[in-house]
């Protein structure tokens, strides 16, 4: 029996439409449902390299943009009639999501595709392959709208 599904939300079109179908599979199954955000270490050096702003800015506005996106995926899920939990969590996207997934007993994650493009069609992302290849539960992997284009 399928009773919680994790589903690995960001701030993208594809993240926002992975959420949608996480919790229209919930409402579904009738299961609960946790959201979790990653804050990966990646996007401060980003963001301290382009020299506009210190650590501690970057941090903060890092964790008010985390903390609204997971109350819009709460709230989409609370108007299914969805259980919800939310979690921001720190460090390596892939190994974040696994334990979540795993501590928490998910029976499904659902993560978005990639919608970073190699020059060809979109591809399966280093973060999702991870979690395709060391997940204990099965995968389901959300792709961009049909017609829509990276970054878009």
């Amino acid at each position: 029996m399928t009773s919680r599904l994790l589903v690995a939300v960001e701030d993208s079109a594809t993240g926002l439409r992975t959420a949608s179908v996480a919790v229209d599979l919930a409402a579904d199954l009738g299961a609960a449902l946790l959201a979790v955000h990653v804050l990966g270490d990646g996007d401060v050096v980003e963001a301290l390299r382009s020299g506009r702003r210190d650590r501690t800015g970057v941090l903060a506005d890092r964790g008010v943009a985390a903390a609204g996106l997971l109350r819009h995926v709460a709230g989409l899920a609370r108007g299914g009639g969805v259980p919800v939990e939310t979690r921001q969590v720190e460090g390596h996207p892939a190994a974040c999501i696994l334990g979540a997934a795993r501590t928490w007993g998910a029976d499904i994650v659902v993560i978005g595709r990639s919608e970073r493009s190699s020059g060809g069609p979109s591809y399966v992302g280093a973060q999702t392959r991870h979690v395709l290849e060391f997940a204990d539960v099965p995968v389901l992997v959300v792709p961009q709208a049909a017609g829509s284009r990276p970054g878009t």
